[in-house]
């Protein structure tokens, strides 16, 4: 795993998400397809920073569940229910969660026991319902922070 600069950790970080933000929005500015755009950008997630996870819930509303989208990583937990786990809740306040440390997270859903820290990010269309949310979770403890929270947001932005 690619580690980043332990005196500047912000300004390397910020940098590979300009340019990956800039090879974003040519992957997907002329594809309109959520999907195909979702997968794309998960592989270019995996490929910039080697999480162990990365991927998409998309929102069913049949059956109140978010349900498995584009990801990369290993076997994913196929549905989840609103307001439970870490993406149910943020499907649930609209708002990015940076968790720390998944084990100590009360309502965690434990795909896999590997996963250690999580970012999840809720992904709008233009109306401004949510419509899906970016799961990306580590194997290391407190790999995210406001600076992720900051980038990701952008980049789910592109998929409006």
């Amino acid at each position: 795993m690619q580690h980043i600069n332990p005196i500047d950790p912000n300004t390397n970080k910020a940098e590979k998400y300009e340019l990956m933000l800039k090879q974003a929005e040519g992957l997907i500015s002329s594809e309109s397809d959520l999907i195909a755009n979702m997968a794309n950008l998960t592989a270019l997630l995996k490929d910039t920073f080697n999480w162990f996870w990365v991927g998409f819930y998309r929102v069913d509303t049949e059956s109140n569940q978010l349900i498995l989208a584009p990801f990369q990583g290993p076997l994913a937990c196929t549905r989840i229910n609103y307001g439970k786990g870490v993406c149910g809740e943020v499907w649930q306040s609209g708002e990015t969660q940076i968790v720390a440390d998944v084990n100590a997270h009360p309502n965690h859903i434990a795909c896999s026991a590997l996963s250690q820290s999580e970012i999840v990010v809720p992904v709008r269309n233009k109306a401004g319902d949510i419509i899906a949310v970016l799961d990306v979770d580590s194997d290391e403890l407190a790999m995210f922070d406001e600076v992720d929270g900051k980038y990701l947001e952008q980049l789910v932005e592109l998929l409006k």
